[in-house]
């Protein structure tokens, strides 16, 4: 069964920083990417970040570029997020996520259910 738990989340003031981190177990073969995304209360999940950890190509959402960093410690199955210059509007429940697909669906744009959910860990920035 795989599982994915988050932790870092938390209240931070704006141009504050955060680092999440999602720790995986149970991947059933080494080629899953794993990324971010995350939901403010009434709206649809957004995608964050992700990395695919076979090649260490990343992706980001134009809103976070240049401020949010991803990084994966694949021998500890872990993914990183370093959340940089913070702001209000980052303020959402974050989710982990993995899939083979990740990767690639995210870059095209793809509408795409993907596999596995951590179960969120939120994030407040006051201004």
């Amino acid at each position: 069964e795989v599982q994915l738990v988050e932790s870092g989340g938390g209240l931070v003031q704006a141009v504050g920083s955060l680092i999440l981190s999602c720790a995986a177990s149970g991947f059933p073969s080494d080629d899953y990417s794993m990324g971010w995304f995350r939901q403010v209360a009434g709206e649809g999940r957004e995608g964050v970040s992700c990395i695919n950890r076979s090649n260490s190509r990343t992706w980001y959402a134009d809103s976070v570029k240049g401020r949010f960093t991803i990084s994966s410690d694949n021998a500890k199955n872990t993914v990183y997020l370093h959340m940089d210059s913070l702001e209000p509007e980052d303020t959402a429940v974050y989710y982990c996520v993995a899939d083979r697909m990740l990767y690639i669906a995210l870059s095209a744009g793809w509408v795409y259910e993907y596999d596995y959910w951590g179960q969120g860990t939120q994030v407040t920035v006051s201004s």
